[in-house]
């Protein structure tokens, strides 16, 4: 695939952007027409100061979509009165319970309201490729698929190095464990001084491509570590970022760093109401791309799905057909 490679696979209901450098997964990025525009990251909006919390130095912004509301750090020289009008960025998409988070750009004047959208996937993607071509059809599907299916994966193993990654998200930081396989003939120092480095560039791709942030706790393989070796080339696997912020190494072989969180985190996105429903179309959609041959392929569906999917399988075309039944209850796509 090159050093880069960009898709964007659009089908009725979802559209995602996929990224590859260096042959593998970086980026994936979903957008349905029922997400909250008030919530897209980048997006411009005029709220309501509806609470102010001193004790967290912050405040809760009416957005106009309801709740969750928006979370507005004050600052230091910074005050809102309740009922103020402030004009926003958001810069963090909800996740979990957690309201979107905002940047402060100014007075804000009139109704709440939206001002301006943040990017479409679309958009995104085409800002990323510039010249370069964007792959779309059944290239686009099947580089989603593989996507979304390493982004819920928790484990990478890359055995040229002997390295077996693990990641946990929890409630309160993002915990990395790198392990070492040994390899026969290999000189055991350097080994681990590769594996860790090799470790640390798939953490940066993972956290990319799964869209988390926050605290990220490594541990790393070996003990008596280098501390100025280990933070180099921690800051060149987050090379092309320049809001990674990093604690000394522990005694312990531990690295703590901090990233923001940006777009919705991917399991969240997928872990959604419409995602079953979603995930069958789009096996409908593979099919029909797949085989031209076939004149007509069916989704039989559980009746229950019937009237979210009516609509988006008729938006596929005369070769797609919606077949709802109450004996079954996951949906199979098949030929007519």
């Amino acid at each position: 695939m090159g050093d880069a490679a960009y898709f964007l696979d659009v089908m009725p209901g979802e559209t995602r952007g996929i990224v590859v450098r260096n042959g593998r997964f970086h980026s994936l990025y979903i957008e349905r027409p029922t997400d909250v525009a008030e919530h897209r990251l980048g997006a411009r909006v005029v709220g309501r100061i509806s609470r102010v919390e001193p004790g967290l130095g912050a405040a809760f912004v009416d957005l106009g979509a309801g709740e969750p509301f928006g979370f507005l750090s004050l600052g230091k020289n910074r005050r809102f009165a309740e009922g103020e009008k402030v004009t926003v960025e958001i810069t963090a998409e909800p996740r979990e319970s957690k309201g979107p988070s905002l940047r402060y750009v100014g007075e804000g004047q009139g109704e709440v309201r939206l001002i301006s959208r943040g990017p479409s996937v679309s958009e995104r993607i085409k800002a990323l490729a510039g010249d370069q071509p964007i792959l779309t059809g059944i290239e686009a599907l099947e580089a989603s698929l593989a996507a979304e299916e390493e982004a819920l994966s928790s484990h990478v193993v890359v055995p040229a190095y002997g390295l077996d990654l693990s990641m946990e998200r929890t409630r309160a930081l993002i915990a990395a464990d790198i392990d070492y396989a040994p390899l026969p003939g290999r000189d055991s120092r350097k080994a681990r001084e590769a594996v860790n480095r090799v470790g640390m560039a798939e953490i940066a791709r993972q956290l990319s491509l799964k869209a988390w942030g926050g605290i990220i706790c490594v541990d790393l393989v070996g003990v008596n570590l280098h501390a100025e070796s280990i933070m180099k080339m921690a800051k060149a696997a987050f090379a092309d970022r320049n809001d990674v912020v990093f604690a000394p190494l522990s005694r312990f072989g531990v690295l703590q760093f901090s990233m923001p969180w940006t777009h919705q985190p991917v399991e969240e996105r997928l872990a959604q109401g419409r995602a079953a429903g979603l995930t069958s179309l789009r096996e409908l959609n593979r099919a029909l791309l797949s085989d031209r041959s076939v004149p007509v392929f069916e989704l039989v569906c559980p009746a229950a799905m019937e009237t979210m999917l009516s609509p988006l399988v008729s938006e596929l075309g005369p070769r797609a057909r919606l077949v709802a039944r109450t004996d079954i209850s996951k949906p199979i796509v098949r030929e007519a």
